[in-house]
């Protein structure tokens, strides 16, 4: 109780590490990507700190010590060789990490050949600290080699395969879940042999496709870069936005920290337009977002008429993020091109969320207390909604086979029974229930690492092993070869004896 008041009283009054100069990496051109890294970054500069943030969404106003460096324009190559997402969620899930381990190791590469990262690479630069935002972009890490400074990783996702080969995180498959998982980790007999050949293979993807392609593209742009394992292994801390309000808890190592929720900000007031809105519902208001990368716009005009003929029949209001116009739609029905996502979950008359369940939304809801009703379409989707179902504070309909029938009955249950809002309000207590906000945490950990000069005291020894060692497999085929050896040597031993036996009777006989 006295760590929590003494750590409660250092966030509480900023006391921090000497300013210090901090680089953020993060390159991919998604808005949901950059609002994680932007917070962070912000909140960094906004306690003294000196930030040069890589990214692709540049501030048009200045930012009092947060320096832009654009890369920008490497959003159209990246998003063209990304393709539409609704085909990547058609794969499976080991098809999709595949995806992913290629499609990063090519956007890394469009990246490192950038003019703008080129010109940091060869600058006279000084940092203290390399936050990389990791999204199969470990080539990057390059950069705390350069500027011989501490490495800390920005996850987009809980602790998974991404993160636990650099930190030599335990991952039991009994009850961890891969991050495309429908189940939680609660799960049957079937459900644990799927886990884990999804987790073995995602594990061979990481450590024979991913870091060799990267380690390839790393030495292309800088041949004389040390091997990029090295770097990794090397890793102060991993901050994680997970709550454990979300789903179920995990095994972590000391350099993992999960701070889900710091993103979220307190409630801005909302144009009057939409206040207005938002305030006359008195029977409530379903709020529907399928993120930045999944638009509800491009949408078949088959999916639209089912949406719209649900909707019709609750009596809530809905206000629906769509991109372009939406002619013959119900009365109770307002599009907008944008949302306040957050604001607007925050209102006291919103009953219900519809969304992707992208990792984002899912922690926005849970930190206002919605339930949600989830369309996953493609990769971490699937487990966030697959969790919220199996805790109760959400409902599932399936994003590719959608009939009003099932659609429109998974809507009317999520925002007519309360106990989903009920179990939603449950997870929100436990979510705002801790000792310290969940940014001021990650601040606090960052300084911790810069204090202690990478705080290597952190890090597991785990990661000094080969993965055959980490996972006891020569200790294994020892006791397997000496029991051989045993249970060998038995048996020549039994039919020695045997054939002397057999020889004597022979003898005696003859005799």
């Amino acid at each position: 109780m006295k760590l929590f008041l003494i750590f409660g009283i250092y966030v509480s009054f900023g006391v921090c590490v000497d300013a210090s100069k901090i680089l953020g990496l993060c390159p991919p051109p998604a808005h949901s990507h950059f609002t994680l890294c932007f917070r962070l970054m912000k909140e960094l500069a906004d306690k003294g700190h000196e930030v040069t943030f890589v990214n692709s969404f540049p501030q048009k106003t200045p930012i009092k010590n947060l320096k832009d460096i654009s890369v920008k324009d490497t959003a159209g190559p990246i998003t063209k060789l990304m393709g539409p997402l609704t085909d990547f969620g058609k794969l499976s899930y080991i098809q999709q990490v595949e995806h992913i381990s290629k499609f990063g190791t090519a956007q890394t590469e469009i990246v490192l050949q950038h003019k703008n990262i080129q010109a940091l690479m060869k600058s006279n630069e000084h940092f203290d600290l390399v936050i990389l935002y990791h999204w199969a972009n470990d080539a990057l890490a390059i950069f705390a080699h350069k500027f011989k400074c501490p490495l800390v990783m920005l996850s987009p996702w809980p602790s998974s395969i991404f993160d636990n080969y650099i930190s030599g995180n335990p991952a039991p498959t009994s009850f961890v879940t891969h991050l495309g998982a429908g189940y939680d980790s609660n799960m049957n007999f079937w459900e644990r042999i799927d886990n884990t050949y999804n987790q073995i293979a995602g594990e061979y993807i990481m450590h024979f496709r991913l870091i060799p392609a990267q380690n390839e593209i790393l030495k292309k742009a800088f041949p004389d870069a040390p091997e990029l394992s090295t770097i990794l292994y090397n890793t102060s801390l991993i901050l994680t936005p997970f709550h454990v309000s979300l789903g179920d808890p995990v095994p972590l190592q000391q350099n993992i920290k999960e701070i889900g929720g710091y993103h979220v900000t307190p409630p801005k007031p909302l144009p009057k337009d939409l206040q207005d809105f938002m305030d006359s519902s008195t029977e409530g208001v379903v709020i529907f977002s399928m993120g930045s990368n999944v638009k509800s716009g491009d949408f078949t005009p088959e999916t639209i008429k089912t949406i719209l003929n649900a909707f019709s029949k609750i009596k809530q209001k809905v206000l629906w993020k769509f991109e372009v116009d939406l002619p013959d739609k119900p009365a109770n029905v307002k599009i907008l091109p944008w949302l306040p996502q957050s604001d607007v979950l925050a209102h006291p008359n919103t009953v219900a969320f519809i969304s992707h369940g992208g990792l984002l939304g899912t922690t926005e809801a849970v930190y206002h207390g919605v339930p949600i009703l989830g369309l996953p379409a493609f990769w971490d989707q699937v487990k966030n909604i697959g969790v919220a179902v199996k805790k109760g504070y959400g409902l599932k309909a399936d994003f590719y086979n959608l009939d009003e029938q099932s659609f429109s009955s998974a809507l009317q249950e999520i925002v007519n029974n309360p106990k989903y809002r009920n179990t939603a309000k449950e997870r929100s207590r436990i979510m705002h229930d801790d000792p310290v906000k969940q940014l001021d945490k990650a601040v606090f950990w960052i300084e911790y690492v810069i204090r202690h000069k990478g705080a290597p005291h952190l890090r597991s020894a785990a990661v000094n092993l080969r993965w055959y060692q980490l996972y006891l497999l020569d200790i294994i085929s020892f006791f397997v070869v000496l029991i051989s050896i045993f249970i060998t040597s038995l048996y020549l031993l039994f039919k020695c004896v045997c054939r002397k036996n057999k020889s004597g009777k022979s003898d005696k006989k003859n005799k």
